[in-house]
C-alpha cells in the first residue's frame, strides 16, 4: 500500500490554536515534511512529538518533492507543515499536492488556522466574496508583474486579501492607493499573538498614520472591492463617449443580426431600443 499526504495546518502565533487530530497526526506520521526544521522544532518539543523531520522549502520543493512521492509509494506516510499556517496557501506546499495527484498518492487536508481567513473574518469587510493575494510581486525584482496585478485588481469587486512584511507595508500601501482609490480597508497585525491588532481605516489615513509610527508584526491587508455601482457607471460612461455607430458595428462584426445588436446597445447604455433607434436615424 502506498503511503498519504496530510496537510497540518499549525498555529499562525497562539499555539492553542492546534487541533487534537493534527496533534495526533503528527505524532504517528513516518515523517514531517517542514519547511523551515529549525523553526517547527520549537512546535514539536512544545507538544513532546518525537517524529522525524527534513525539509521541505521554495529553493528544493520540486526536487525534494520527487524525493518524497517516492517514500510515500514506498508506503511512507507524511505530514507537511508550513512554518504557520495551512501548507499550500501561499508556501511551496502546492508543488507536493500537484505530485501527489500526478503519481496517484493520496492527499489529505486537516483544518486549521489560516492568516488570512482569521484576518478576513475580523476585519468588518464583506465576507461573502473575497479573492487572495497573498504576496504581492516584490517591488525591485518584478516590478512588471506587480503592476499587472495592480491593474488587475482595480475592477475587483469583492474583497481583497494581501500579506505584507512591516518594512515593506508602507511601499505596498501607496502602490495599492495609486491602483486602487483611497478604499476602506483593515490592517490586521501580530494575529492571534499578544498584541494583535485590526486597524479599521483607509488607504490615506493608514498613510498619515505611518509617517509617525513605525509597523510592527506581519500584517495582513483586507481591502475593501470596488462597488459594483461605480463599475456600472464606468462602463455606461465609456460606451456613451463611443459614437453610437460604431457601438453598433461591435455587435454586428460579432454576427449579431440588427434588433439583436440594438438591444446589446440600449443595455451597455442604459437605454431604451427606441433611443437607439432614435439616434441611428
Amino acid at each position: 500500500m502506498t503511503g498519504k499526504l496530510y496537510l497540518c495546518a499549525t498555529p499562525i502565533g497562539n499555539l492553542e490554536d492546534i487541533t487534537y487530530r493534527v496533534l495526533k497526526t503528527l505524532k504517528e506520521a513516518d515523517l514531517i515534511a517542514a519547511e523551515d526544521t529549525r523553526h517547527s522544532i520549537k512546535l514539536l518539543n512544545h507538544f513532546d512529538i518525537k517524529t522525524p523531520m527534513t525539509s521541505y522549502h521554495e529553493y528544493n520543493k520540486v526536487e525534494k518533492a520527487k524525493y518524497l512521492v517516492e517514500k510515500m509509494a514506498e508506503g511512507t506516510n507524511i505530514a507537511l507543515i508550513t512554518d504557520a499556517g495551512t501548507p499550500g496557501i501561499s508556501d511551496p506546499g502546492e508543488e507536493l499536492v500537484r505530485q501527489c495527484y500526478e503519481a496517484g498518492i493520496p492527499v489529505t487536508s486537516l483544518p486549521g488556522p489560516a492568516a488570512c481567513i482569521t484576518a478576513l473574518t475580523m476585519s468588518g469587510l464583506p465576507t461573502r466574496r473575497f479573492c487572495f493575494e497573498a504576496f504581492l510581486p516584490a517591488e525591485k525584482s518584478d516590478k512588471k508583474e506587480r503592476q499587472r496585478i495592480l491593474e488587475e485588481l482595480k475592477k475587483e469587486t469583492r474583497t481583497m486579501i494581501v500579506y505584507e512584511a512591516p518594512h515593506h507595508l508602507v511601499a505596498t500601501l501607496e502602490d495599492l492607493y495609486g491602483a486602487l482609490g483611497n478604499r476602506k480597508i483593515t490592517i490586521c497585525r501580530e494575529l492571534t499573538k499578544k498584541f494583535e491588532s485590526a486597524f479599521q481605516t483607509t488607504f490615506e489615513e493608514a498613510l498619515a498614520h505611518y509617517e509617525t509610527e513605525e509597523p510592527k508584526g506581519e500584517c495582513v491587508i483586507v481591502i475593501a472591492g470596488k462597488p459594483v455601482e461605480e463599475i456600472r457607471e464606468e462602463e455606461i460612461r465609456a460606451w456613451e463617449e463611443m459614437p453610437i455607430e460604431e457601438h453598433m458595428e461591435h455587435y454586428l462584426s460579432q454576427g449579431m443580426d440588427k434588433k439583436e445588436a440594438m438591444k446589446a446597445v440600449a443595455k451597455d447604455r442604459g437605454i431604451s431600443k427606441r433611443d437607439v433607434y432614435q439616434q441611428l436615424l
